[in-house]
């Protein structure tokens, strides 16, 4: 496998994005809820707490959460049910370490005022730690409760995003779409590092080259090595042609892990059921063609889910992450 979507170096954006994203390396989050739901839209939440901090002891780089406004049945999956940033704050004060990422916020779906303050808030109070992904949303039912228009939250994604980039300004004069200011007013706080780190989901209705000129990292759907490893290299030249510092690539990964170790892969939706050694082999190859972060979720998982996470931290997180040690 040709490895030319390895990236080069990667711009300091705050602590979560610093220690998450490795230039030429793979890290591994979760995402959460942590456990099986398969067959319900709607987890129970029941234990959540616990299980992400036993992730944080055993060194998982990050968390990842989902905006869902409105539980939809043909979208069958309700995420973790609490609204993002409200999670957020509060697994702020109840971790320490661990990236708090979300994948991804809706911009069409929310004012970006609310969005930059709520971010710039969970960033400051986890020490730096948010890593914010947006995206302009793929579920049509919930424009029209929010009297949105599906059909152009392209162009609203980009007004929006740009609207939250000026909000770390200090007292930035700006206009557009969503509103204007002055100078004269100014939007606190403002993020740890000075700007939040916002990776695009997908195409969010965007062309690649104005995802690779606006975004601080890319988060892509799962697909076929030859074809992921052609889109990563095809998009990081893009981002040399714009002069910009290199940005760091994910994607999520749904997995069954078996008790097994050799378990072969057999895929089931967006990832495989399969062993330790199997899933290692998977997660270099990614690693091999320029994937720099991998969302594990155990929505299909049917194994005991803390013992599952103890097994990821004992055969596959030395080989990946920086924290790969337990806490004592």
């Amino acid at each position: 496998m040709v490895a030319h979507g390895k990236s080069t170096g990667f711009q300091s954006l705050n602590r979560g994005y610093n220690s998450v994203f490795r230039p030429g390396k793979l890290s591994l989050g979760v995402v959460v809820p942590l456990g099986n739901y398969e067959r319900s839209p709607v987890p129970t939440m029941v234990g959540q707490l616990e299980r992400i901090q036993l992730a944080e002891s055993l060194g998982f780089s990050a968390l990842w959460l989902r905006d869902v406004p409105f539980n939809v049945p043909s979208f069958g999956d309700a995420g973790q049910v609490c609204d993002p940033f409200v999670y957020l704050g509060f697994l702020a004060a109840q971790t320490s370490r661990i990236a708090l990422g979300v994948s991804s916020i809706v911009l069409p779906l929310r004012h970006p005022a609310h969005v930059a303050k709520a971010a710039a808030s969970v960033d400051v109070l986890s020490g730096g730690r948010l890593i914010l992904g947006v995206a302009s949303g793929d579920r049509p039912d919930e424009y029209p409760a929010l009297n949105q228009d599906y059909q152009n939250r392209g162009e609203r994604f980009r007004e929006s995003f740009d609207y939250i980039r000026e909000m770390a300004k200090p007292s930035p004069a700006f206009r557009n779409a969503y509103g204007r200011s002055n100078g004269e007013i100014d939007m606190l706080p403002k993020p740890e590092a000075g700007k939040l780190p916002l990776l695009i989901t997908g195409s969010s209705q965007q062309d690649v080259d104005w995802i690779a000129r606006r975004g601080d990292g890319w988060m892509i759907y799962p697909r076929n090595a030859p074809a992921q490893s052609q889109i990563i290299g095809d998009w990081r030249a893009r981002i040399r042609d714009a002069g910009r510092p290199d940005q760091p690539v994910m994607q999520p990964l749904h997995i069954d892990l078996t008790d097994d170790p050799d378990t072969p892969p057999q895929p089931i939706h967006l990832g495989f059921r399969l062993g330790s050694k199997r899933l290692m082999d998977h997660l270099k190859l990614l690693e091999e063609i320029g994937v720099n972060h991998v969302a594990l979720n155990l929505r299909f998982n049917t194994g005991d889910i803390e013992n599952t996470l103890t097994q990821l931290a004992d055969t596959i997180l030395p080989h990946f992450n920086n924290q790969n040690t337990r806490d004592s």
